[in-house]
């Protein structure tokens, strides 16, 4: 009960100053007293939960949220902070401490407590949180990406870098991390578009004399051990004519989707990526560029996987595709399937590719192309091109 009295003594002093602003009044201070004595007497008990902490954590949300509604309708003019002003939100980061000190496993109350610092802005205070998160749970790429995001949110793109990087290297098989990271890398690339644009710094679209790829310092091989000194260096890489056309054609996020094709041999990470390029609003011909490589890589790393063999094959059709380019997108990954039909698994993924297509509103005439293609491949299984014929209303192809 010592530390019940002692948690007691330390909210006098922001209660008194409660009631001397009329923020609220003496009966109110004492119910909040009593609630909060209910509250740490819960906590204090041999098998104290979870749900106490969080319980206790969101009655002092409720008391902010109520302080500063007081605040704003009495119209208080602002003047020097009292101890009331930030009693309420100090003592939320209070309870927090005490529940992850006691629940270290728990990635959830990690999280939630990050969030409650973020939301008070305190930033300072939300970098120390993350650190400690990371150093018990490394083994979780959620904590790395929410540390990137507040990073990011404090324009620190170089501190953002290395916190992936890390978490990168500690999981490199996690698909969530290398899809922020790749993101990441194209805000990069938009931040500083803008920042050039304002100082007047011209890109030259002519290549000039080989040198290294500045990606290469950045994603290699291998990630860089020295990454708080590379962080440092970032500013000064680009200085270059050569350097800065290289990153606005997307040089870092070509070396990013490589090294990731590395790390994860799987469609899975292609299909990630890709829908992170295509949603990201960049320049259409960086945006064809990186597809382009992304398609390249998915040949390489993936020669003889089926799924692998549509999905590049497929690469010019999009929901949005329409008239000419529907139909030379459709043309050519067709041709490029039946290009492969007798390698393991074709047959079935380019059932799968004809009945997606034949089930979306297209020209009939279309329809007829792919169900006469696939009708002309043996190993078909029984009547499906009779069914497709048959569901769609498409007319008999010789």
């Amino acid at each position: 009960m010592e530390r019940v009295h002692f948690q007691q003594e330390q909210m006098l002093d922001e209660l008194k100053d409660l009631v001397e602003k009329n923020l609220f009044t003496e009966a109110e201070t004492k119910m909040i007293m009593k609630k909060r004595t209910m509250f740490e007497r819960s906590l204090v008990r041999r098998v104290a939960k979870k749900e106490d902490y969080l319980r206790y954590a969101a009655y002092e949300m409720g008391l902010e949220q109520l302080r500063r509604k007081r605040v704003a309708r009495m119209d208080i003019k602002t003047g020097p902070a009292t101890i009331s002003d930030y009693a309420l939100v100090r003592r939320q980061f209070h309870i927090f401490e005490r529940a992850v000190n006691k629940f270290k496993s728990d990635v959830a109350l990690w999280v939630q407590y990050i969030e409650v610092a973020k939301k008070e802005g305190a930033r300072a205070l939300v970098g120390r949180i993350t650190a400690r998160a990371l150093q018990l749970h490394p083994n979780k790429p959620g904590l790395f990406i929410l540390a990137a995001s507040h990073e990011l949110d404090h324009q620190s793109p170089s501190a953002a870098r290395v916190l992936l990087q890390r978490g990168i290297r500690l999981n490199p098989e996690s698909l969530d991390i290398w899809k922020e990271y790749v993101k990441m890398e194209l805000g990069f690339i938009e931040s500083l578009r803008r920042r050039w644009d304002v100082l007047g710094i011209k890109v030259s679209k002519t290549k000039k004399e080989e040198k290294p790829d500045p990606s290469q310092q950045i994603m290699g091989e291998r990630i860089i051990e020295e990454e708080n000194e590379e962080a440092a260096k970032m500013e000064a890489d680009y200085e270059g004519d050569e350097a800065r056309r290289m990153v606005m054609e997307g040089g870092i996020v070509e070396s990013v989707i490589s090294s990731a094709a590395r790390a994860i041999p799987r469609l899975e990470l292609f299909e990630c990526i890709k829908g992170v390029i295509c949603n990201y609003p960049s320049p259409e011909s960086l945006r064809r560029k990186l597809l382009d490589h992304l398609y390249g890589e998915v040949r390489r790393t993936l020669p003889r996987d089926a799924r692998a063999v549509v999905f590049a094959a497929r690469r010019m059709l999009t929901e949005e595709t329409r008239g000419k380019e529907l139909v030379e997108g459709l043309r050519v990954a067709n041709g490029e399937i039946l290009a492969r039909i007798g390698e393991a698994g074709m047959v079935e993924e380019y059932t799968k590719f004809v009945e997606e297509w034949c089930g979306k509103d297209i020209d009939i005439a279309l329809k007829e192309y792919l169900v006469g293609s696939l009708g002309r491949v043996s190993g078909v299984v029984g009547g499906t091109p009779a069914k497709l014929r048959e569901k769609y209303g498409i007319a008999h192809v010789l």
